[in-house]
């Protein structure tokens, strides 16, 4: 799910570019055809083999725009995905971080003397905890004490 949003956007635009292009081929298929000076039943079944093609044409191209359409979506869920990994890795951060301010404290007050301060287990939990690579999907897997989704 992974992706560069840029080059999966860059890619739907284009697949719209040559969905426009096949379209203006059609119509110009159908223009050629149309504006022979040739007359008949050749001419007749010519013009709409013309026209049978140029509507292959077009749904070619409708396909283009099908297959563009995807590729934004995709683009957009690949988006979400990283905005979610993203938020995820800043709360734990933000969890591990406030619990070795809290540990930090707590040894300032046992070298003060104050021997009977007991360190909180979660604390120690997310002191010793390994975070996975930044903005990998493996940010979704982490399950913490503190970290409401």
């Amino acid at each position: 799910m992974y992706g560069d949003t840029s080059v999966i956007r860059g890619l739907a635009r284009s697949l719209r570019d040559q969905a426009a292009d096949i379209r203006a081929q059609a119509d110009r298929l159908v223009a050629q055809a149309d504006s022979t000076h040739w007359t008949g039943l050749a001419s007749d079944a010519m013009r709409a083999r013309a026209r049978e093609r140029a509507g292959a044409l077009r749904r070619t191209a409708g396909l283009h725009d099908d297959a563009a359409q995807a590729l934004d979506q995709h683009a957009d869920a690949v988006d979400r995905l990283k905005e979610l990994i993203a938020a995820i890795e800043r709360r734990v951060r933000h969890l591990v971080d406030a619990a070795r301010d809290r540990l930090t404290g707590l040894a300032g007050g046992l070298t003060d003397g104050l021997r009977h301060l007991v360190p909180d287990p979660v604390d120690h939990l997310l002191d010793h905890f390994v975070p996975p690579p930044h903005g990998s999907r493996d940010w979704l897997d982490v399950d913490l004490p503190g970290l409401a989704r």
